[in-house]
């Protein structure tokens, strides 16, 4: 019988300073097949930047609409941001994609206006009906100024609250 003691063996590290097996040795490159590069791969053409025009008409885009809010008590803030999409459509996709959010987004908010005067007329009346109008107004308002200050940087911006009609 033979008695347990210390076995012989590979232990953890191979003898002599040879490689772990399947790390290659410091200061040789690895061989066999080239493994997959980590980040990006770098394809295509890098974004256009906005010329001033471009940037000055989506701006336009974007402010038009409480302009035209205000002075029709809300009934034609699309309007403006569709005479802008309607000139600019194919001309620069800045502007087009500045043009097509702010009416998107004027179309989701009327409807939402749409919905405070109909609650202003039925029985649940002003109490809910004002302060909805209200806050609907300031939040449309801080999105627009806030989409024309990133258009004027030449930076896009996404609205929220969009119901996608133009692109």
């Amino acid at each position: 019988m033979s008695q347990p003691g210390p076995q012989q063996g590979p232990g953890p590290f191979p003898p002599g300073g040879q490689p772990q097996q399947g790390y290659p040795q410091q200061g040789y490159p690895q061989q066999g097949y080239p493994q997959q590069q980590y980040g990006h791969p770098q394809q295509g053409y890098a974004p256009q930047v906005p010329t001033a025009d471009q940037r000055t008409a989506a701006v336009l885009a974007h402010l038009s609409a409480p302009i035209a809010g205000l002075l029709s008590l809300g009934t034609l803030s699309m309007l403006g941001p569709l005479i802008v999409w309607l000139v600019y459509k194919d001309k620069s996709p800045a502007v087009r994609q500045a043009a097509a959010g702010a009416f998107n987004f004027n179309l989701s908010f009327w409807l939402l206006y749409l919905l405070s005067w109909l609650l202003i007329v039925t029985v649940i009346g002003a109490i809910v009906g004002i302060p909805l109008m209200i806050v609907i107004f300031l939040v449309a308002l801080w999105c627009h100024v806030k989409g024309a200050i990133r258009s004027a940087n030449g930076e896009p911006y996404r609205y929220p609250f969009q119901i996608p009609v133009l692109s």
